[in-house]
């Protein structure tokens, strides 16, 4: 309850900033064009967003507002907004867009991230403008670059990010790392379906997590859950193109990796890679339990429904678990024959997987879908392919 009414009160200070014709209207306003911004899209604006930041954190009022105003065009260069701040909740307002630069512009500076947020605890971020990555050169060498994220945040509790456009960013275009109480809502992220590595939203040790009532369309995972994270819930949401919505990889170099609780729900997935996943690798160790995918609809997607733990390959008998995972109410149509593949480890295997209501049909006339099941131990009702779980 205290969350929708924070909503409700910002949402009346946009109206009523919108209204007055003014982007400056109070002292707990803070408007990166009074600190020397230019926004043309070309002119270097990050120095004037940092001492306009500066500012807004040392703010004591209600909701100190940092403005991003409507109409202009910032370019910014890679930059970190540091907390903690002095006021209980901070708002980022963005109405106008945002620009990174080409990749010569880098020169100089750290490729992890371009827009870091850090030690933030209650930031509101949000509007109706644009955060645009530019990711087209850094593509071409993806390979090069294992890291490099649009919007990063980093241990930012409370945070609240909703109505804003996130297009072609460098590699994911939002990651959140060590945060707990976070809402993503009305959310828009685009990238070609070509684009490697252009998650869009990637999730890692973080807890109590919300992502609602948004598009995203990118070249790889609309949402990446990784290790340490739990008590995800994501709900009408809707993925294509992409490589669907994966728990993992987890596992990888032999680490130990863990998540659980994470709940899928009212999502639908249009020419996708793959739909509702969960992928460890082989050598590594933890678990991936307590998960359910729930009234999930598959338009020509390829593998709609899939666990691997053969992700990558590798070495056998890697100890690794998935359990408790449950499948309800999932329908649609599958590219591929084999729309339902359950690989487990030869080891642990899969346990108690549930899948009940299940309707996936071919997307070409006349052929038949099947299922595939190796150490996956459960129960299945009314499903179509018809799947053989161990009991």
């Amino acid at each position: 309850m205290q969350d929708i009414f924070s909503i409700f009160l910002i949402l009346c200070l946009v109206t009523l900033r919108s209204s007055s014709g003014f982007d400056k209207i109070s002292s707990n306003s803070f408007n990166v064009l009074d600190y020397g911004a230019v926004g043309n899209g070309q002119t270097d604006d990050s120095q004037a967003f940092l001492r306009a930041w500066t500012d807004m954190c040392k703010a004591t009022t209600d909701i100190p507002t940092l403005i991003i105003p409507s109409r202009k065009t910032f370019l910014l260069h890679p930059l970190t907004f540091q907390g903690p701040c002095k006021a209980t909740s901070v708002y980022v307002q963005v109405k106008g867009h945002i620009v990174a630069p080409r990749m010569a512009g880098w020169t100089g500076y750290d490729k992890y991230a371009w827009i870091y947020f850090s030690n933030v605890n209650g930031l509101i971020m949000g509007g109706s403008g644009k955060i645009d990555g530019q990711g087209s050169d850094w593509w071409r060498l993806s390979c090069k670059f294992d890291e490099l994220d649009a919007l990063y945040f980093s241990k930012c509790n409370g945070l609240r990010l909703f109505g804003l456009r996130h297009v072609n960013s460098q590699r994911n275009h939002i990651s959140i790392s060590n945060c707990n109480d976070v809402i993503f809502s009305h959310l828009n992220i685009m990238a070609p379906q070509d684009s490697p590595n252009t998650d869009g939203i990637d999730i890692a040790s973080s807890s109590h997590i919300l992502i609602k009532n948004s598009y995203i369309g990118t070249g790889d995972d609309c949402v990446a859950i990784n290790s340490g994270s739990s008590y995800i819930n994501i709900t009408s949401v809707t993925c294509g193109p992409g490589h669907g919505i994966s728990v993992g990889s987890l596992g990888g170099n032999g680490d130990h990796h863990t998540v659980e609780e994470v709940h899928v729900e009212k999502c639908s997935f249009t020419g996708t890679m793959n739909g509702v996943r969960i992928k460890t690798w082989q050598g590594g160790s933890g678990y991936a339990k307590k998960i359910s995918f729930k009234q999930i609809n598959f338009v020509a997607v390829n593998n709609p429904i899939i666990i691997d733990q053969f992700y990558c390959g590798g070495a056998h008998n890697c100890p690794n678990s998935v359990s408790d995972v449950t499948y309800s109410g999932l329908q649609g149509t599958s590219i591929k024959q084999q729309a339902i593949n359950l690989s487990c480890s030869q080891s642990n295997g899969c346990t108690n997987i549930v899948m009940d209501q299940i309707n996936i049909t071919s997307s070409v006339s006349g052929k038949e879908t099947y299922s595939y099941s190796f150490n996956a131990h459960g129960r299945s009702t009314a499903v179509t392919p018809p799947v053989n779980l161990q009991s």
